[in-house]
């Protein structure tokens, strides 16, 4: 019951996401309310067209909502402007793709620095850093090889290291198994959840895989871009 009254790190109240105008206007979201508190590893499911990533996508300043409120860890983003959201993604924000987004002929090490460049981090730390974030996810003897040289479950590790780097203050995940077979899927959840669990990191993963997100603690589902239920999941929550 502590927990209750601590400020949650995300905070969506009213939200809505209006796309077009008169018969053309599609409601992506429709007037969303949801805490995150830091530390928690929260699953966002829904049927196509639910809103799922349209929510996903204000939680990470990449798009902005038509109405409501959306605070950052007490912070009203809708205040914010362009570059001041930039930085807030920069600086509390890691991003995991189904796709990897990985750049082809760079290696895993350099793809991980990324993050560290546009934050200006000197070419010495970034390097430390970036092995220390390979090493977290079990590829430190893979630093030198590039993409085409790692399997799909390997390039996505080197995804989750490249979104550990910048020492965010939440994950945001979009189908991060998508792309992979059920062993690699559930050997990133794996990762996903002990790194939420050992350290401590929050993680809001999108996903249309009722089983990877049971490794998540809550279950967020929505339907027509409003939260349908939220409940713990059997497997986060033990």
């Amino acid at each position: 019951m502590q927990n209750s009254k601590v400020t949650p790190l995300i905070s969506l109240r009213g939200i809505t996401r209006v796309y077009g105008m008169g018969e053309a206007e599609v409601r992506a979201l429709d007037g969303v309310d949801l805490d995150v508190k830091a530390g928690e590893f929260v699953a966002i499911m829904g049927p196509s067209g639910s809103g799922k990533s349209t929510a996903m996508n204000v939680m990470g300043c990449l798009d902005s909502p038509t109405s409501g409120q959306y605070h950052f860890n007490g912070v009203e983003v809708a205040g914010l402007d362009q570059d001041q959201r930039a930085l807030l993604r920069r600086h509390y924000l890691g991003f995991i793709f189904q796709g990897y987004n990985l750049l082809p002929r760079t290696s895993a090490l350099q793809n991980v620095e990324l993050p560290l460049i546009y934050k200006g981090v000197r070419r010495d730390e970034r390097e430390a850093r970036a092995l220390e974030a390979l090493d977290k996810v079990g590829l430190a003897e893979r630093a030198h090889h590039d993409p085409s040289e790692l399997s799909g479950g390997q390039q996505q590790r080197v995804a989750i290291a490249r979104a550990l780097a910048g020492d965010p203050k939440v994950i945001l995940a979009d189908e991060p198994t998508g792309n992979l077979d059920t062993k690699r899927s559930s050997e990133i959840m794996e990762l996903m959840q002990a790194l939420n669990r050992e350290e401590g990191l929050t993680i809001v993963m999108v996903t249309h895989e009722e089983d990877m997100a049971e490794y998540a603690d809550r279950l967020i589902w929505m339907v027509d871009g409003k939260v349908a239920f939220d409940r713990a999941t059997q497997k986060g929550g033990k």
